[in-house]
């Protein structure tokens, strides 16, 4: 029986996570660490509430007394860091917390790790997952290959640098201290518990409340897309079969432009809700209901400052050494997406009101 300490928990990927974690391995004990921070949303947890394998304790990652007294009480052995500002748009306004919450968080969390599990000797064995992203690697041309583990480092933006530098001291912490330590970059996520300042579930409540779509430019810049509940399934697997020190791309093999991800999101829409009464009933706002498509909604806006262009992952080294392979299709994952929001209207709602 493994215990978890999952920082960031209550964020999108965490969230989602935790609920994986839980479902595929009953019997393990999780404690999710989480400041609540404006993309930190505690009811994306609801529904473990009743586990008594599940423990939630409000508390920021800098804080590195709470994190040592949550690992010895709780006889932590595994620690899965999700915790980070994530946004590029926020890291460009105001760049300052992102140096705080990803490099000196993750710095206080390592201390943390050190001081419980390596001077203080508490448990037999340990292990430290880094959640990283495809971001610290910088750029694609249209025609470059995929990031792959080797790729060097070139970030562009607040948010990706200090994500690379979080990375370097993960590195730096087995290297010079001997902390088991393993990390994964993945490529964009999607699916439940997305905050709405994201792409696609952006583009989801804005068309059902009516809203216009943003696109950047010319909406071609090009993401790998990624299942999160398959991201979870990768993370689970480097932690049991990933060997101490290495690094895994976790990645769908699935790129798209911008513009053809808002496009085929109207279309689902559309097809939903034209082919269902009460959907129209409770979405009034939508165009579809008013008598438009989806897509008269869109509008091109300037594009952001350092606006990478092409991010594409190489998962190969996880799918050869771990026998990764994400389950979801596009197609079945962004329906399970499309129809989750749909059906969870209590959940975003107040999310996009409060923005």
């Amino acid at each position: 029986m493994s215990k978890l300490l999952v920082t960031g928990g209550a964020g999108f990927i965490g969230a989602n996570f935790v609920h994986y974690w839980l479902q595929t391995y009953p019997n393990d004990n999780v404690v999710v660490l989480d400041a609540l921070t404006y993309a930190g949303n505690v009811r994306s947890l609801d529904s473990l509430a009743e586990n008594k394998n599940f423990i939630f304790a409000h508390g920021d990652i800098l804080d590195q007394p709470l994190v040592e007294r949550l690992m010895r009480e709780h006889t932590i052995d595994t620690v899965v860091h999700f915790a980070a500002e994530s946004h590029v748009d926020r890291s460009i306004s105001g760049p300052d917390v992102f140096i705080d919450t990803n490099i000196i968080g993750t710095h206080s969390l390592l201390k943390a790790a050190r001081k419980v599990w390596l001077d203080d000797n508490t448990v037999d064995s340990h292990r430290f997952h880094h959640v990283s992203t495809d971001e610290v690697y910088g750029d694609l041309g249209p025609d470059d290959p995929a990031f792959s583990e080797t790729t060097q480092y070139a970030p562009n933006s607040p948010y990706s640098a200090s994500k690379a530098a979080s990375d370097h001291l993960v590195r730096a912490y087995l290297h010079t201290f001997g902390l088991q330590v393993t990390t994964s970059n993945c490529s964009n996520n999607y699916g439940p518990y997305h905050f709405p300042e994201k792409l696609i579930p952006l583009i989801i409540t804005n068309i059902l409340n009516g809203d216009p779509l943003p696109v950047y430019g010319d909406g071609m810049q090009i993401r790998d897309w990624l299942y999160v509940e398959d991201h979870a399934r990768g993370i689970d697997q480097v932690i049991k079969q990933g060997l101490v020190g290495e690094t895994y791309n976790i990645g769908g093999i699935n790129e798209w432009a911008n513009i053809d991800i808002v496009n085929l999101l109207c279309a689902e829409i559309d097809k939903r809700l034209d082919s269902s009464d009460e959907l129209r009933q409770r979405y009034s706002k939508a165009p579809l209901v008013n008598g438009s498509a989806s897509t008269s909604l869109i509008q091109y806006v300037e594009d952001r400052r350092g606006h990478d262009r092409r991010y594409a992952i190489n998962p190969d080294k996880a799918y050869n050494e771990l026998g990764y392979k994400p389950f979801e299709s596009f197609e079945t994952g962004i329906a399970k997406t499309i129809d989750w929001y749909l059906e969870n209207p209590h959940w975003w709602e107040p999310l996009r009101n409060a923005a």
